[in-house]
């Protein structure tokens, strides 16, 4: 990010590289994004987004943050599409971060896995082995039970079929196998939402999506069980950050999407947006929501899911019925108590 945009957090092989091409060319039957538009996207901004942007860093370290808190190591790691760069500097650096010995760094993109090793090449100081392989998050060629750790930052909200690509995943897993996931939630970018669909309406008569749909945080949360226990995953786990971003002008957070390869990449959309809507769009953004310091915010909503592969050392709950103690009696028992 450019000029004064600034991010603030709101809580709620030895030494070598080798690479390996495997894309696919199937399609998934529920055809929401189109894949080949969010690969030219990411190709695109494998050569312009920075090196350090502050919101995919600040994701990527909230996001490995929670390997702080296993006590276990993960020596073999994956890391599938988004913010690869941020994920594969701090799991790279001494000491890595859960103990990774050897990470693959894989994207649909083949500009994207290139720009990455070239900013993170190997090196005799660095003890982790890196592998880089070019393949679609939604057909994963990782033989099963092959690796410790999944990482997918800003990348699996563009995969026509969550749930599957999360069993992929899962199955890539080693028993005791932990997963760690960051998306976008249905929060994000509400501001050129409402901007955009307030211009195509007076200039244009009606909307088009312009925005790509994303997962409701509260829906998320309220069923983050289901989703991920539908994958397979045990002990599962979700939590949801706002990250506010703030842009010199509307225009500057187009930059900012297109740099970060998340621009919309909907199957059915519209390929042409007149150029007097763009700038209608961009002239209601800076008069609705533009802040005293002439800057404009942006909303970032992020979904961190986790979720471990089952194993026998793992606590499970009770058999159904097994229980000794009635919960009327704790009622009553500590009821009288207040």
């Amino acid at each position: 990010m450019r000029g004064a945009a600034s991010l603030w957090r709101k809580q709620p092989l030895p030494f070598a590289c080798h690479s390996r091409t495997f894309v696919s060319d199937s399609t998934s039957k529920l055809r929401i994004f189109d894949r080949q538009r969010k690969r030219a996207q990411r190709d695109r901004a494998a050569w312009s987004t920075p090196l350090h942007d502050p919101l995919l860093h600040s994701v990527a370290q909230n996001l490995l943050d929670r390997l702080q808190d296993c006590k276990k190591t993960f020596p073999t790691a994956l890391c599938l599409g988004g913010a690869l760069q941020p994920i594969t500097r701090s799991l790279s650096a001494p000491p890595a971060n859960g103990g990774v010995e050897k990470l693959i760094v894989m994207d649909a993109s083949y500009d994207m896995v290139q720009a990455c090793r070239n900013a993170y090449p190997a090196s005799p100081n660095n003890a982790v082995q890196k592998e880089f392989l070019v393949a679609d998050e939604e057909f994963l060629p990782i033989k099963e039970s092959s690796v410790d750790l999944v990482v997918s930052c800003l990348g699996l909200h563009w995969t026509n079929d969550l749930p599957g690509a999360m069993i992929q995943s899962r199955l890539a897993l080693k028993p005791d196998g932990l997963f760690l996931a960051a998306i976008l939630g249905g929060e994000t970018l509400k501001e050129l939402r409402i901007a955009c669909t307030l211009a195509q309406m007076e200039r244009e008569g009606g909307i088009s999506p312009r925005v790509s749909p994303l997962a409701q945080a509260c829906l998320i949360v309220r069923d983050a069980g289901n989703l991920l226990t539908r994958a397979g995953f045990t002990l599962p786990g979700v939590d949801v950050d706002e990250y506010i971003v703030k842009y010199e002008s509307a225009l500057e957070l187009i930059e900012h999407l297109r740099a970060m390869g998340e621009t919309n990449a909907l199957s059915q959309m519209n390929n042409i947006l007149k150029r007097d809507t763009a700038l209608a769009t961009a002239a209601i953004y800076d008069s609705m929501f533009s802040s005293e310091d002439g800057t404009v915010p942006a909303t970032f909503q992020v979904i961190y899911m986790t979720g471990w592969r089952e194993h026998p050392s793992q606590q499970k709950a009770k058999r159904r019925g097994s229980a000794t103690i009635s919960f009327k009696d704790i009622q009553k028992q500590f009821g009288s108590q207040s």
